[in-house]
């Protein structure tokens, strides 16, 4: 019981300033152009604020991989319930042999919401790419840019991290303006006047 409390002070004592791109990937940047097959994930989603998730599938307890993955779900379909609509989501699972074998099953335990990309053995691999491990998440603006790339344990979807900071870069231009974000309010208000 005590682990679990100093595990949960000690999260709250972790300046949410920290979490924005770690250290890890250039804040505010396009990031590196990556493909897996024929699909450019980046490509496909731009003008949607992206939430890529670099997820492993591989021999765990059944009840944590179906409960991380459910998270993830559950997590898109409460945004969207409080209108953030427009937000892509991906998963690129590990390039690993182990990874690879489960891919069908880490795609069934998936939302069809949220596509699972899968990594070939001779490509270059996209979470190196991406200056990624193990569960980060990384979340782009409308423009590409990125601006947060969240690690353990911030990444962690019992915690607000991933959420919040999805909901600032829907909100706000941490990046600075993005010309794909002032046409979408054009459409949805349906007059320059409204936009702020």
């Amino acid at each position: 019981m005590w682990r679990g409390l100093e595990l949960a002070l000690a999260l709250c004592l972790l300046p949410w300033g920290g979490t924005e791109s770690q250290g890890k990937s250039s804040f505010c940047e396009q990031p590196p152009g990556w493909s897996i097959k024929d699909q450019d994930p980046m490509l496909n989603s731009y003008g949607s604020v992206t939430v890529v998730a670099l997820l492993q599938a591989k021999t765990i307890p059944f009840f944590v991989f179906v409960s991380k993955y459910f998270r993830l779900e559950d997590l898109r379909v409460k945004l969207e319930k409080e209108g953030y609509s427009n937000i892509s989501y991906a998963v690129v699972n590990h390039q690993g042999i182990d990874s690879q074998l489960k891919y069908v099953y880490l795609k069934s335990k998936v939302s069809e919401h949220i596509p699972v990309y899968q990594q070939e053995e001779n490509q270059a691999d996209v979470w190196t790419l991406l200056n990624g491990k193990k569960d980060d998440f990384l979340i782009y603006d409308r423009c590409g840019r990125l601006v947060y790339h969240l690690g353990l344990p911030y990444s962690f979807l019992t915690f607000p991290y991933v959420e919040e900071a999805i909901k600032t870069v829907y909100c706000e231009n941490k990046c600075g303006n993005c010309s794909l974000k002032v046409f979408s309010l054009i459409i949805f208000t349906g007059s320059k006047e409204e936009i702020f």
